[in-house]
């Protein structure tokens, strides 16, 4: 960090304090995150190391899993925060290359706090660190971030015991077995599967889990690990990184594509014809999945999610609840509600069974078994699920994002049925079209989200919003 005095000034074990502005920019609502050199460098995360060590030993903990992935950052700054946790008395298990929900899968497996360096979907420049409690419970700003922020902001306090030992441990083959006990895999195939992995863990995670599933054919794109991202953005839910799938599937006739993320914890889908299906429906379908296996149950879905969601899950009779945006509320949700699913329009899927966490791997397990089990084509089986016309998020660069969204708000006072403020604000208009505008807790993005009966009100209600955010 680049206000960050020398290492050689530290005395007793306290580290030296940093101003409370460069720690704000970094540790955000849900995780830690900032650009490699001049918001995180290694004494930086050696330090939340350090916090994150004293934080788990007072609830117990005495050893931590730690994870990375493909990013030329992320080896070294995960072992310096492994230093970091070491120096506070935990043991410290390193699994090495991994996706983020590979890394939930350890945290539950060994039972034990977990830390993953991984930038997600943001440029090649950016890395962070997602942390969760032992079986991957969430770590948030109101359940530990708050408390390590303050402690590198003032220092963290000298310990006086034993150093932790370090180990090394490859889970990647009980992470698949893991994820194919969770679902009936028997009726998949003969299918053609194209995946683009954009240079992301879904080239690590994706042949130790489908290889090994008969009559399934990968058609693989970009799966070289590349932290520089040489072919497009790890970043799915923007439409221009899904051209080259969408052209695979052509080219190859497959009957569905799959599209990962960088950390490989969110999954896309197209469809046989290259079109995008909708995270909403997917949601749909697996919460549909979900309560034939256990009827009544609960379904958490995010403020974002297609209405269609909690209308489907009211039909078949199970519990629809509602909840902010981002993987630490879903995740306590979810503890709270017992839910047996969750999902975001942004393609994260949540799973009672696999801790509560987010895993995209597990979710295209059950889209492969819905498609394998219906004998028709991937399009044809989600036309049920997508009932309603969607934007997709529409990201705006604004200099005030609270400005810019009480303008919109006051735009569309006079046709406002509901203005809700869980999360961001979220406009209910009439004929149950809506809108969300939340500004984002990791870029200087405020976020548009549309739905309405059809893609013409769409497209109208985006240009009118849009005219007033960008003015």
């Amino acid at each position: 960090m680049s206000d960050r005095p020398d290492a050689t000034t530290r005395v007793l074990g306290m580290t030296v304090a940093r101003s409370a502005e460069s720690v704000n920019a970094v540790i955000k609502a849900y995780d830690v995150r900032g650009v490699v050199g001049d918001q995180i460098d290694a004494e930086f995360v050696e330090d939340v190391g350090a916090s994150f060590a004293r934080l788990m030993r007072g609830e117990g903990a005495r050893r931590i899993v730690v994870g990375h992935d493909m990013r030329d950052s992320s080896p070294a700054l995960s072992r310096a925060f492994a230093d970091g946790a070491q120096s506070r008395g935990l043991d410290v298990v390193h699994i090495g290359l991994a996706s983020t929900d590979q890394l939930y899968f350890a945290s539950g497996y060994l039972d034990c706090p977990g830390a993953m360096f991984t930038a997600s979907h943001n440029p090649a420049r950016y890395n962070g660190i997602k942390l969760c409690r032992a079986k991957a419970r969430p770590v948030g700003q109101d359940t530990g971030l708050a408390a390590i922020k303050a402690e590198l902001t003032e220092g963290v306090p000298p310990y006086s015991g034993g150093r932790g030992a370090t180990s090394e441990l490859d889970l990647l083959g009980e992470y698949a077995a893991f994820l194919h006990g969770l679902v009936d895999l028997g009726a998949i195939g003969p299918l053609t599967i194209a995946v683009d992995a954009g240079n992301g863990m879904g080239g690590h995670t994706v042949p130790a889990v489908l290889d090994s599933l008969p009559q399934v054919t990968i058609v693989p794109l970009y799966f070289e690990l590349d932290g520089s991202f040489p072919n497009h953005e790890a970043n799915p839910i923007d439409p221009a990184n899904l051209v080259d799938l969408q052209k695979l599937v052509r080219d190859s006739d497959a009957d569905i594509g799959l599209a990962f993320d960088g950390d490989a914890d969110r999954c896309f889908v197209v469809d046989e014809n290259g079109d995008p299906v909708p995270s909403s429906a997917i949601t749909a379908l697996v919460a549909e999945r979900e309560l034939a296996k256990e009827p009544g149950a609960v379904i958490i879905h995010n403020l974002i999610t297609s209405r269609a969601v909690p209308e489907l899950v009211r039909q078949l009779g199970g519990t629809p609840v509602r909840t902010r945006v981002g993987h630490s509320f879903i995740k306590q949700e979810m503890a709270a509600s017992g839910a047996v699913f969750g999902g975001e329009h942004s393609a994260h899927y949540y799973f009672r069974d696999f801790w509560g966490a987010d895993s995209g791997m597990l979710a295209a397990l059950h889209v492969l078994a819905a498609l394998g089990e219906a004998h028709r084509p991937m399009s044809d089986l989600m036309s049920s699920y997508a009932t309603y016309a969607s934007s997709g998020e529409i990201n705006s660069t604004v200099a005030d994002a609270h400005e810019r969204t009480m303008a919109v708000v006051d735009a569309f006072a006079d046709r406002a049925h509901v203005v809700d403020r869980l999360d961001g604000v979220t406009v209910e208009l009439a004929d149950n079209a809506w809108f969300n505008l939340r500004a984002s807790n990791t870029e200087p993005l405020l976020r548009l989200n549309v739905e309405a009966r059809s893609p013409e009100e769409v497209d109208a209600l985006v240009t009118e919003i849009l005219s007033v955010v960008r003015s």
